[in-house]
């Protein structure tokens, strides 16, 4: 949560934002995830991502809902296409992240495993 906290004050700075407002959101982004990570173990990627996409609507409703109350804008077209455009790049994400997990295997005497 303080990493998802940290990164989510850095968004703040680097995109002149409200500030907490991207901290906020990935806090409960975080927290969402979280909450379903033992839930998303029994899926396969594309299931996955599928199961994420709640999660990216949600956090892209309460980004709008902060930026609306703070007396920002409409994000237009992109806003609409971001959740849907992250749940397609989760399997490539997914991949990315399982890569060391895939090693292949290195026999050595001192390393059993």
């Amino acid at each position: 949560m303080s990493v998802a906290f940290a990164l989510g004050l850095c968004m703040d700075v680097s995109q002149s934002a409200l500030m907490g407002q991207h901290a906020l959101v990935y806090c409960l982004l975080m927290f969402a995830a979280q909450m379903s990570s033992r839930r998303m173990l029994w899926f396969n990627v594309w299931l996955q991502a599928l199961q994420m996409v709640p999660l990216f609507v949600g956090a892209h409703a309460i980004e709008l809902a902060l930026r609306l109350i703070s007396g920002g804008t409409l994000p237009g077209l992109e806003g609409l296409i971001a959740p849907a455009l992250e749940a397609v790049l989760w399997p490539l994400a997914s991949w990315i992240l399982l890569a060391p997990q895939r090693r292949p295997p290195d026999p050595d005497e001192n390393r059993p495993l």
